[in-house]
């Protein structure tokens, strides 16, 4: 199994208000591999926010690549139960734009059935008039999964892969800001990825996700999930959040914030820290925010950066830069919020 360390660092530079061209002048002279830039967008319109924080990273490395999009269609609820169709709108029209090839849209649902919760969320006709493919993971067969079963993994019996996404020439995957009440403690870019693993694969009895559920050791076996790919992006919405409860439903706020970025572990841990800002479950409050379990086991996986001082928050205006002094500290460890 492919577990390599892939730090794709963006063309970004750090700081607070920055003009469009350093970001290119960074890009010419190459970045640091030790540092995870996260493109942080205060934004109430998704789409906007979409577009600023793509901008901010540069991003141009999906010319003519057939791309995989994972969003987050857990159930059929409204964001941030799950993906809005405006974040997932937006972000395939941005990448077409950066001239991506093909897109194909696919989730396993965990609280409904796939195609019940897809069609609910109308997502055939969005990826219809955007010229996308959606695929229904309930619906693939067995030859178009792959079995994988990594050494020192919590995992009894490995877990199972599509093809399709082993094999695309890009990921792409869009989280949602949120706690999780059923064991993960939170479900943000990690999390998400267990969408991707079979729960069961056709023809067989075995229930992979019964055993996810059932472990003590969760949230290990979701950050081992994510050894078995790489993402060349992940977009995270947190225009509204779920502060407790979650993942369908929870104690709603406004985050007001759209971050982007290309490392799973630095995303989730900006994520954490907005969470502990609004007030979060004593889980999610627990320690620092690199000893949760989630981000603890990537660590070890080489997911990531492994420390938040590695972590570079990127802005490209006054209100987002304004936000970020509030997060930062948290993120640092430096302060917790009442």
């Amino acid at each position: 199994m492919d577990r390599r360390r892939f730090l794709r660092d963006a063309s970004v530079a750090t700081g607070m208000m920055l003009a469009p061209s350093p970001f290119k002048n960074i890009a010419a002279a190459g970045n640091s591999p030790n540092t995870a830039y996260v493109a942080f967008v205060k934004a109430t319109d998704r789409a906007d926010g979409v577009r600023r924080a793509l901008d901010l990273l540069n991003v141009k490395s999906f010319q003519g690549k057939d791309l995989f999009l994972k969003p987050n269609f857990n159930s059929a609820d409204v964001a941030p139960g799950s993906t809005h169709q405006d974040t997932l709108a937006a972000l395939i029209r941005q990448l077409k734009a950066r001239g991506a090839g093909p897109l194909t849209i696919g989730d396993r649902s965990g609280m409904g059935k796939t195609r019940e919760v897809m069609e609910s969320k109308q997502i055939f006709q969005m990826a219809t008039e955007l010229g996308a493919k959606v695929v229904v993971f309930d619906e693939l067969h067995a030859d178009d999964w792959e079995f994988i079963k990594p050494s020192e993994s919590h995992w009894q019996q490995g877990f199972a892969l599509p093809r399709l996404v082993r094999n695309a020439g890009g990921i792409v995957q869009t989280c949602c800001l949120k706690t999780h009440r059923y064991g993960g403690h939170f479900t943000l870019s990690l999390k998400n990825s267990v969408g991707l693993a079979a729960k069961f694969v056709s023809g067989q009895p075995y229930n992979y996700m019964q055993e996810l559920h059932s472990s003590p050791h969760q949230r290990r076996m979701i950050a081992e999930i994510n050894s078995a790919y790489r993402p060349d992006l992940v977009v995270l919405d947190g225009v509204e959040a779920f502060a407790t409860g979650g993942p369908d439903t929870g104690k709603l706020v406004r985050a007001n914030v759209v971050l982007a970025g290309t490392d799973r572990v630095a995303i989730d841990a900006v994520g954490v820290a907005l969470l502990r800002y609004f007030g979060t479950t004593p889980e999610v409050s627990r320690g620092t925010i690199f000893e949760q379990e989630q981000l603890a086991r990537a660590t070890e996986l080489r997911l990531g950066i492994s420390r938040p001082e590695h972590i570079e928050l990127v802005t490209g205006d006054r209100d987002s830069a304004e936000y970020v002094k509030q997060i930062r500290p948290i993120l640092y460890g430096e302060t917790h919020p009442n």
